[in-house]
Formats: structure tokens, C-alpha cells, sequence
């Protein structure tokens, strides 16, 4: 009787009832015994198939209330040489049922997401039925394979530096041809014995990918090699032991071409590691240890062993090591890990740092909120390493045609060999363009146009505070010619300040403005905020509100010791049937009226400052193209002043949630491409709309949840530097795949005419994904904007 064991992580528990209660109707299945884990969400269950099988599992999961959510698996994948091994291996996976994979020839990793009841074994299974090797890629092997792949690429140059010297002899005759010289140097029974060994002990990697490959029922780009070059090397062999004087022989041709393409293949793994570089950067920002409070003194404590809770103290000069509030002490802390600006911030008790910033003046010491997987510089690089693992849309050509290119390579050189035989009558020469065929046709350049590219891009975009949720969104927002943005903490700083009070007649400041205050005390609006820290600049008691609800674009109600009270828009206290006193009105500056039992108490106007490099930021995008729409839930005299101010001519105020959306659509309507920025509640229905969505990085969780990139600096300069590298990147891409394109498509008809020699053929196959590569990994030095302006 098979018994199975599965591992399931489930969602909806929120105490120990939930767990109990699911354990309880899980038991109850014949066949199974379950352990539930409320503390890290899973569900042990070993269960006899004959009585039960997975999917009665998930189904009783489901109905007793919770869910069981996919999982997601980041791999590094062995053995692949070109983008038709990718396809392959996407191409096996994919069928089977419950996993979706999507292959990264660049990183050479793949990111899979599997469906309930789908085990990580399985997959690694699938993909090693497709000829390829598998492992799960996270920080406790990451260090491992990284010393591997260093032993590995050792190997690799030995053993290419061992081919080379025993190509060089093969090859020097060649020098002479141009001279007229084209007597053989070598005897033939000396040309198999240098040309025998690189064709069995270098070009093994060769005939093993290619076995490899084939048993999973695919081909790719060893096979080529190992078939053009064997034909070649074993002509050569039957006329030099046959002795027939008459025939050339082609060793050298074989023994280049292994040689070469080693050579190649080293070169493109170097390029491939420095597409890489970003994130390693930031894996090595964060410090291995700690200075952590135990019983009352700080002990060197390594991060693993730390905890949310734990106080840290950090000494000037060092990096923040964990996401923590600074509970006492005051430094200067320098953000361009996760911002790319390099200006300090002053940070006092009360504030927030993360780990890999740097301190550098003062000690400080914080109580930790995030630790290791929980920090932000480690979401920073999940979301960069899952960037760089999809797939944008522009890839889909180059995907299908990888996906059928080495079959159809095979056909061509069939057809040369047949053709040119019959045709001339001299079957040497018809092997020998068959094998130049097979050698020049390069799958691999076409696999790594554009992922390589898309990992420079965003791998550059992570280190300057720019982040991307997936390689779509960073094409998409490479097309945008509108962009619709929020006035408040986007074009804005978004810190207000009380600028009047004006109170109705018999009502004093002070009540107003702590009436308010209570309301507000709750909400983390900018406004809510300001009329808060007003209050207690103030030493205002805020008395307890009861029944609060909020009402995004409108304001903000609730009970204040028994008593109703409103803070809000006029129309938001008008909707209530509230009389409003006349008040004194104030240019550009942002109206909260409040009322309290009925009675309307006055008026709070607040004023916002423009970010000192919006002008600029604004004028690049239109240097780009793009057309600026200001959306705002301001009053129409305030949004007025600011889109006279910055030169926008097109703005929109007094804008609910769902007005934002709508405005998007009629744009998108229009036939334009549409980027909405905010950050805010308040903007997340326009950021769904919107073709590419930009949230801006102090703001409000859910506008970072709904936005396709996230900019870590809180300012517009990075909306305009996220357009601008998706323009470079997209550019990249383009020139890597019409490269790609074009020396195919001219270099195999060229192979097929007799016009290029077999060591030519290799030479070019071995440089065109080195050359994409090196294309791509150009983005790396692109300067910032603020640079280029300069």
C-alpha cells in the first residue's frame, strides 16, 4: 500500500481554533494522519493513496475555510547551452499538470510556480526527464554554487587553454592561403592525433548536452556542433587511414570549431556573471553580524541569530545591519542602497532605517522590526531577481522561434548536403557546407537578446531606487507617451502645514482645531497628519473617537464624546445637510471644514511645497515625449496654482478615487498609453487602470501593492529615470534581436553557398551571444539623468 507525504502551506488560519478545527476534519479522512502548523502556516499530512488521494485534501482544506496557495520556486538549472534548452525545458514542464515554469538562459535560473498538492521533488523530476539538471536557488546554496561555478569555470579554461595549444599547429597553415600556399604542413596520421583528443575530451561537453537533449526529445545547439564537427573530424579520418591522397582532409576545421566555440562559451558565461553584478552588490551590503543587546550588554551576534524585538546598536561607520526604529541616539544615515541618492538623512528617535544604509556619524541604537528574508533590501532583491526570471512580451518571437530553430537548422544542412552533392558531383565539399551550416547557426544569441538585456536594466534600475515588478512593466513603461500623476507627495512634498485657522463666529481656535485633530488622529493622510501635529505643538488634549470611518477624496467622521463630528471637503459637509459659516479664503492653500453635533466649527487651510526637482523632472519627460496630466482631489484654485507653476496644461481637480480611473480610461480611449504615479489610497483605483502604474516610495502599502514599479526616492526625478531606462532597455533589446535575426538569416544561406569556411562559421557562432551579451551589459554604464543633464 503506497503511502505520500505532502507539505502544504495554507492561508486564512488566524488562531489556534483554525488550526485545531482543520487538523480535526483533515484526521477524518480515512487514510491520513495531519499535523497543522499555525506558526509558519503549513500542513503536514501523510496519507495512504488507496483511501485518499491529494485531491480530496485540498478539497477538505477548502471547505473548511482556508486555502492552499500556490507556491513559488526559484531554481538554478545545469546544462544548458542555448535558448533551445530553455524552450525545452519550458516546453516538458509546462504540460504537466499543477506547474508553470518560465526559464531565464541568461542567470541560467527559472522561477516555477506550483499549483497545491505539487511538490518541489516533482518538478526537478520533470525537468531532469527534459535533459537538464535542477536545484533549488536560495541563500543557503547561493554561496555553494557560486564557489562551484568558480571550480567549474577553471576546469573549463584548462581545459579550452589544452585545446587551443592542440588546435594552433592545425590551424597555421591556414595563415599561408592568402600567400597561395595550400600544401598541407602536417602529415595527415599527426593532424588525428592533435585533432582526435579536442574532439573527444573538449568537445565531451558537446556530445554529452547533446545526448542529453536528445533523450528528453529535443535538440539544441550541442547537437549542431557535436554533428557538424564529427562529420567533419570522421571524413577526415576515413580518407587519412584510407590514404586517399586525392581528398582533403578537415581536421582542422573540426578541432577550430570545438575550440572556438569553448572559447565563446567561456566569454559569454564571463558576461552572463556581470549581468549579475547588481544583485550581488546588494547581497553584499547588508553585514553578516550584529551588535545586539543580551542582558544588558551588546554582544556581537550573527544576523541568523536575531530577532524583531532584539535592540541593535550601530556605531558610525557602520551599515545598518536590520529595518529598525531608532529608539535613542541621532546619526546622519546615507540611503543609496535603496534610493541611489547619496545625501544623508538625519535620523532621530522615532525613525525608521533599514538595513545595507550606512551609517556615518553618530551612534545609534533601534529596535528591530525586520530581520534577514524581512527587510526591505531583501524585497528589493526579490522583486529585482523575479524581474529579471518573467519574460517581457517583446521575447515571444525569439521564444517560438528558438523553440523550432535547431530541427529546422538539421533540415537546412540536409538539404545543402544533398543539393550541393548532386548538383557539383563532389560530396567533400557538400559535408563541408553542411558542417559550415550546423556550425554558424546560433540559437544562443537569440535566447539572450532580451533577457540579458532585461537583467542589466533592472539590475541598474534595483541600485538606483527603481524597481520593477516584471519584465512587462518595464516595456510597458517604455512606451508610455502620457503620464497622469497626483499632486500631493508626488509633485508635492506632501508635509503641510497650518497656514490660517478660521473659526465660526463664537467658536475659539483651539476647539476647532482639536475637534479636528481627534477626527484625524487615525489616518495617515498628509493632511491628517499635519492638523495632528499641529494640535500637539499646540498641547491640545485629542479626545477618543468612536464609529470613525473615512471616505477617500471626501473626509473623515466619527463620535466624540457622544457627539457626531465631520472633517472634510465643503460638498462632504454640505452632503449632510450642513449649513457652512462664510470663512476667509486662502490662495493655493487646501480647505478642511469641520463640524461637530451639527454645528459648522470653521475652516483649517493647509498649504504643501512643491519637491525642489519636479520642474526639472517634469521637463525631462516632456524632453521624452510625454505628455504630463495632473489628477488631484484638491480644490480647483489649488490644483490651478500648481499646474500654472510647474506648466501643466492639463489637470483635473476635485478628483474621487473613481474620477482618477475614469480620466485614465478616457486617455487609454484615446488611443494613448497611460502611466498613472501616486501614493496613496486614494490613487489605487487609477493605478489598476493605468497601463503602467509608478508608486512612489513613502507612500501608502496598497498603492505599492496595485503599481507595476516602485520608486524608492521619494520624488519624481525617479518616475522620469524609470521611463527613460525602460527607453534604453527596450533599445537594447531591439538591436540584440535584430542582430540576432540578421546573422542567422544571412550567415546560414552564406554556410549553404560554399561562401564561408567551417573555422569562420565557429568563429562567428562562438562570438554572436558574446556580442549580445556584451551589447546588454552597456546599460550598466548608463549615467543617471540628473548626470546627463549636467
Amino acid at each position: 500500500m503506497s503511502e505520500q507525504k505532502l507539505s502544504l502551506p495554507v492561508s486564512g488560519m488566524t488562531c489556534a481554533s483554525c488550526s485545531t478545527r482543520l487538523e480535526k476534519q483533515l484526521n477524518k479522512l480515512p487514510g491520513v494522519e495531519a499535523a497543522v502548523n499555525l506558526a509558519n502556516e503549513t500542513a503536514t499530512i501523510h496519507f495512504r493513496t488507496a483511501e485518499t488521494t491529494a485531491a480530496q485534501i485540498l478539497d477538505t482544506i477548502r471547505k473548511t475555510g482556508f486555502e492552499v496557495p500556490p507556491r513559488h520556486v526559484m531554481l538554478k538549472i545545469s546544462g544548458m547551452t542555448c535558448a533551445s534548452c530553455a524552450a525545452r525545458i519550458e516546453n516538458v514542464v509546462n504540460k504537466q499538470p499543477g506547474m508553470d515554469i518560465a526559464v531565464n538562459l541568461a542567470s541560467e535560473t527559472a522561477r516555477a510556480v506550483l499549483q497545491p498538492g505539487v511538490e518541489v521533488g516533482d518538478l526537478i523530476h520533470a525537468i531532469a526527464k527534459s535533459g537538464y539538471g535542477a536545484e533549488v536557488w536560495d541563500e543557503k546554496n547561493r554561496e555553494e554554487a557560486r564557489a562551484r561555478d568558480a571550480q567549474a569555470a577553471h576546469r573549463e579554461w584548462l581545459v579550452f587553454w589544452g585545446a587551443a595549444a592542440l588546435t594552433l599547429p592545425l590551424v597555421l597553415p591556414m595563415l599561408g592561403m592568402p600567400f597561395g600556399m595550400h600544401h598541407e604542413w602536417l602529415p595527415r596520421w599527426l593532424q588525428f592525433l592533435l585533432a582526435t583528443p579536442v574532439q573527444f575530451i573538449a568537445g565531451w561537453r558537446f556530445y554529452r548536452g547533446g545526448f542529453n537533449a536528445l533523450r528528453g526529445g529535443g535538440a539544441n545547439m550541442d547537437v549542431l556542433v557535436a554533428l557538424g564537427t564529427s562529420m567533419a573530424w570522421g571524413l577526415s579520418s576515413v580518407v587519412s587511414f584510407m590514404d586517399l591522397q586525392a581528398q582533403p582532409v578537415y581536421f582542422e576545421a573540426s578541432a577550430a570549431v570545438i575550440t572556438l566555440v569553448r572559447l565563446g562559451k567561456l566569454l559569454e558565461s564571463s558576461a552572463k556573471r556581470k549581468t549579475l553584478d547588481a544583485i550581488e552588490k546588494l547581497l553584499a551590503l547588508t553585514p553578516q553580524t550584529a551588535w545586539v543587546d543580551r542582558n544588558g550588554e551588546f554582544v556581537e551576534t550573527p544576523i541568523a541569530h536575531i530577532q524583531a524585538g532584539d535592540r541593535v546598536r550601530v556605531r558610525p561607520g557602520e551599515r545598518v545591519p536590520v529595518d529598525g526604529t531608532v529608539e535613542s541616539g541621532e546619526s546622519e544615515v546615507e540611503e543609496a542602497a535603496l534610493s541611489g541618492e547619496s545625501l544623508p538623512v538625519l535620523k532621530r528617535a522615532g525613525d525608521k532605517v533599514y538595513a545595507a544604509t550606512q551609517n556615518t556619524l553618530g551612534a545609534v541604537i533601534l529596535r528591530a522590526t525586520g530581520v534577514g528574508e524581512h527587510t526591505r533590501i531583501a524585497e528589493i532583491i526579490r522583486l529585482t531577481e523575479a524581474a529579471q526570471g518573467s519574460k517581457a512580451p517583446i521575447q515571444k518571437l525569439a521564444d517560438q522561434v528558438s523553440g523550432i530553430f535547431v530541427p529546422v537548422v538539421i533540415g537546412i544542412a540536409l538539404i545543402t548536403l544533398f543539393a550541393t552533392g548532386l548538383w557539383l558531383g563532389d560530396w567533400s565539399e557538400a559535408l563541408i557546407r553542411a558542417v559550415t551550416v550546423l556550425v554558424i547557426a546560433c540559437p544562443c544569441a537569440l535566447g539572450l537578446a532580451t533577457p540579458a538585456a532585461i537583467m542589466a536594466g533592472t539590475g541598474w534600475g534595483a541600485q538606483y531606487g527603481i524597481l520593477f515588478r516584471n519584465a512587462e512593466a518595464l516595456e510597458t513603461a517604455g512606451r508610455l507617451d502620457t503620464l497622469a500623476v497626483d499632486k500631493t507627495g508626488t509633485l508635492t512634498t506632501g508635509d503641510f502645514g497650518l497656514s490660517l485657522i478660521s473659526p465660526a463666529p463664537g467658536v475659539s481656535e483651539e476647539t476647532l482645531l482639536a475637534t479636528a485633530a481627534c477626527l484625524e488622529q487615525g489616518s495617515e493622510h498628509p493632511l491628517a497628519k499635519a492638523i495632528v501635529k499641529a494640535a500637539q505643538q499646540r498641547g491640545l488634549a485629542l479626545e477618543a473617537v468612536e464609529q470613525f470611518s473615512a471616505l477617500p477624496g471626501q473626509g473623515v467622521c466619527g463620535n466624540i464624546a457622544g457627539e457626531s463630528a465631520l472633517a472634510g471637503t465643503a460638498d462632504f459637509l454640505q452632503s449632510r445637510k450642513l449649513r457652512l459659516a462664510a470663512h476667509t479664503h486662502v490662495e493655493a492653500a487646501t480647505p478642511i471644514l469641520v463640524a461637530r453635533n451639527g454645528h459648522h466649527l470653521g475652516t483649517l487651510w493647509l498649504t504643501d511645497t512643491l519637491r525642489s526637482n519636479t520642474p526639472q523632472s517634469l521637463q525631462a519627460l516632456r524632453d521624452m515625449g510625454v505628455d504630463v496630466v495632473m489628477l488631484t482631489g484638491d480644490q480647483e484654485s489649488v490644483a490651478r496654482a500648481v499646474a500654472e507653476k510647474l506648466g501643466i496644461a492639463d489637470f483635473h481637480a476635485r478628483q474621487a478615487p473613481q474620477d482618477k480611473a475614469a480620466a485614465i480610461k478616457r486617455l487609454q480611449d484615446m488611443g494613448r498609453k497611460v502611466g498613472m504615479a501616486g501614493d496613496g489610497i486614494n490613487d489605487a483605483p487609477a493605478l489598476a487602470q493605468a497601463d503602467a502604474s509608478f508608486a512612489m516610495g513613502m507612500g501608502a502599502d496598497i498603492a505599492k501593492e496595485t503599481a507595476d514599479i516602485t520608486l524608492a526616492r521619494h520624488d519624481l526625478a525617479g518616475l522620469a529615470e524609470a521611463v527613460a531606462l525602460s527607453r534604453a532597455t527596450l533599445k537594447k533589446i531591439r538591436q540584440n534581436l535584430f542582430f540576432a535575426f540578421v546573422y542567422n538569416v544571412l550567415g546560414i544561406p552564406l554556410a549553404a553557398l560554399g561562401l564561408l569556411s567551417p573555422v569562420f562559421a565557429g568563429a562567428a557562432m562562438a562570438m554572436s551571444s558574446v556580442s549580445v551579451v556584451t551589447n546588454a551589459l552597456l546599460l550598466r554604464k548608463r549615467k543617471p539623468l540628473a548626470d546627463q543633464m549636467r
